[in-house]
């Protein structure tokens, strides 16, 4: 072989050797992530998400790719995300904080896996069939917020002895807020309390909400565990203390920024366990062979700083009971 023809085959064959490495490069899976709240909250849904997914063997921009999708609270921009991500394709959907969010998902595709992370019911609004059978593309995790209502009610009673009525703030735009309304009432009912169901679906009803509180002189608030009121906890527990209403939420979240108190599950949880089962469905599970997961423990944060602000007593059994204490 001439010297010539030898620099020619060699130079063609080490111009392949980039494209033959390129070519065995395994294609990562890619993830759709959907979200009902504000991308503000992105470090506090996502990190717990990636916790979950590194528990099954998964690290994004290495074994897994993840395109975000925020809604941040405008519920209405859901369906068009939804569809953004069904239409890439992507090979699962995690629809993270919210019942909009994933009823949206559930909407927008048959086929591609859904794992969602929410505080209502999933049975009620049509996401599952049954919570140990899910039956279709849609398994997921629940904090359960709705059947507490009763028991933040008796301990905001508790905490607030002389409130006449009780104001439940919903979102009226979000199924699972309003069955957290309904649950409130029945509670109320059974309790002798007179309650306000108060609407708000954006930032500003909000502020109406407290306008109607001051008129109406209400006593106490529970504020239902809906993805618009998480992204504004700062405004509400603001709100809170300049009208001087005893409230009570459903993450601690609320208490640690100066919410009276919290009792509810942990959204950091379930947003890892929906991380797992995200995990779980890309290495070839499918969903409808996975139960909803539910929550194990309840945890009860009680702000002492703020109760004293507002001249409230807290009693040694609830300071006793309390798994976390602010002072």
């Amino acid at each position: 072989m001439k010297r010539r023809e030898f620099i020619t085959l060699l130079g063609g064959t080490a111009a392949a050797w980039p494209l033959a490495a390129a070519a065995q490069q395994p294609i990562i899976p890619t993830v759709g992530f959907l979200s009902s709240l504000s991308a503000s909250d992105r470090a506090r849904v996502v990190t717990p998400f990636h916790r979950g997914l590194g528990e099954e063997g998964f690290v994004e921009g290495r074994t897994v790719a993840i395109e975000y999708r925020f809604a941040d609270t405008q519920y209405e921009r859901l369906p068009a995300l939804a569809a953004d991500l069904v239409r890439r394709p992507v090979a699962a959907i995690a629809a993270i904080s919210g019942t909009p969010a994933a009823l949206a998902a559930k909407a927008a595709t048959a086929t591609i896996p859904i794992v969602f992370a929410i505080g209502g019911d999933p049975v009620a609004p049509g996401l599952v069939a049954r919570l140990d059978q899910p039956g279709s593309n849609v398994t997921g995790v629940t904090f359960y917020t709705s059947p507490l209502m009763a028991k933040r009610l008796e301990l905001l009673r508790e905490l607030a002895p002389k409130a006449g009525t009780v104001a439940v703030l919903v979102n009226n735009d979000s199924p699972a807020s309003l069955l957290e309304g309904t649950n409130a009432q029945a509670a109320a009912q059974a309790f002798g309390v007179q309650t306000l169901i108060l609407n708000a679906s954006n930032e500003e009803h909000i502020d109406d909400a407290f306008t109607a509180i001051t008129r109406n002189r209400i006593g106490a608030l529970l504020v239902s565990a809906d993805p618009l009121f998480f992204s504004n906890r700062d405004k509400l527990v603001e709100l809170c203390a300049r009208h001087a209403v005893p409230a009570s939420f459903a993450d601690h979240e609320y208490a640690e920024v100066g919410g009276l108190f919290s009792y509810g599950a942990s959204r950091a949880d379930a947003y890892r366990q929906a991380g797992i089962y995200v995990g779980r469905i890309l290495k070839g599970e499918k969903p409808r062979n996975l139960p909803v997961v539910l929550p194990t423990k309840f945890e009860l944060v009680i702000n002492l700083k703020t109760a004293k602000m507002l001249g409230l007593t807290v009693s040694d059994k609830l300071l006793v009971a309390a798994d976390e204490v602010i002072e």
